[in-house]
């Protein structure tokens, strides 16, 4: 009797499978692919132009920087400057004020679009979908000069609309929020989660769209509800995704929005608002301390990177795919 199935394979053809396809030669590779490289020509010249030749600019973090000496005729300090920056008294005042706005803003601002985009996935009227998602979307395409604006005409307290609304509820003496201390940091992550979270969905939407729809299937004829398809479907489908995005989040845990930040730091304020992205514009734009400065931003940059590969370092060993 006739049969279908394939014999087993001989020692000769796993052998045969494990050899490797002969290496094409570079340039027969470049020109086969020639349009390919041509399109990739512009974003390399992007980064090898403003991203990798400043970079030796680095240098006069360890100089006493002369504009007019340039880079060769400054004198070298060494680590000079970065000894200033660790001993001196400003360095505690802006750590801590930069960490305590990160961590406020990974711990609310960052899980918002995941938390947006989960209620987006589960709305089932097309219509009302797009429209939400197109309305949320609008705030990113906004300036910080805008949003800052837009702050001042809510919150103040000659013609806040909140504000005053806010004081006819709660009765009480009026509360200018855009200029106490106590009010800087709930205002800059209302504003980042205002802005921020819509645009912040399209990743997260994109990975739900991914998401084999045979699992729900498969879920439902087991009897699960929509809150275990939740948990046991949707939340395991998007996790390479929020760890890769944490990841990336990281890297930038020192560096805060200059813009943002800047257009509400007022002198009732600076205590809590002074971090280390408008201490380096004080010192190198308004001091000409260009040398200090860029010794603050190697630092910043530097912990960034040791973020990056600790936390990609950590995901691995938890049992999720890392960056890299």
């Amino acid at each position: 009797m006739a049969t279908d199935l394939a014999p087993p394979p001989t020692e000769a053809s796993r052998k045969a499978k494990k050899q490797k396809a002969p290496r094409v030669p570079l340039g027969a590779a470049i020109l086969r692919y020639r349009w390919l490289y041509l399109m990739l020509l512009p974003g390399l010249a992007y980064f090898v132009i403003f991203k990798y030749l400043p970079m030796y600019g680095l240098t006069i973090a360890f100089q006493d920087f002369v504009p007019f000496l340039g880079y060769s005729g400054s004198e070298w300090v060494g680590l000079k400057h970065f000894e200033t920056l660790f001993a001196g008294g400003d360095f505690g005042m802006l750590f801590s004020n930069t960490m305590i706005l990160a961590m406020l803003i990974f711990l609310i601002a960052f899980p918002m679009p995941i938390i947006v985009a989960l209620m987006l996935n589960e709305l089932r009227i097309n219509v009302v979908k797009r429209s939400v998602q197109s309305l949320i979307y609008i705030p990113h395409f906004l300036s910080w000069t805008i949003v800052a604006g837009l702050t001042y005409i809510l919150f103040s307290v000659d013609f806040g609309v909140i504000a005053n609304w806010i004081h006819s509820v709660v009765g009480g003496g009026k509360v200018d929020y855009v200029a106490q201390a106590d009010w800087f940091r709930p205002i800059i992550i209302l504003q980042t989660v205002w802005k921020g979270t819509g645009w912040g969905t399209i990743i997260y939407l994109a990975a739900l769209a991914s998401v084999n729809t045979e699992l729900y299937e498969a879920a439902r004829m087991d009897g699960a509800g929509r809150w275990r398809q939740f948990w046991h479907v949707t939340l395991p489908a998007i996790r390479p995704t929020i760890v890769l995005m944490a990841i990336l989040h990281s890297g930038h845990l020192l560096d805060q929005s200059f813009e943002q930040l800047w257009l509400l730091t007022n002198s009732l304020n600076r205590e809590v608002a002074n971090v280390f992205d408008t201490y380096t514009y004080y010192v190198g734009i308004t001091q000409g301390g260009y040398s200090y400065a860029t010794a603050v931003g190697l630092f910043k940059g530097t912990v960034g990177v040791l973020l990056i590969f600790g936390c990609n370092w950590l995901a691995k060993r938890l049992g999720q795919r890392g960056l890299f």
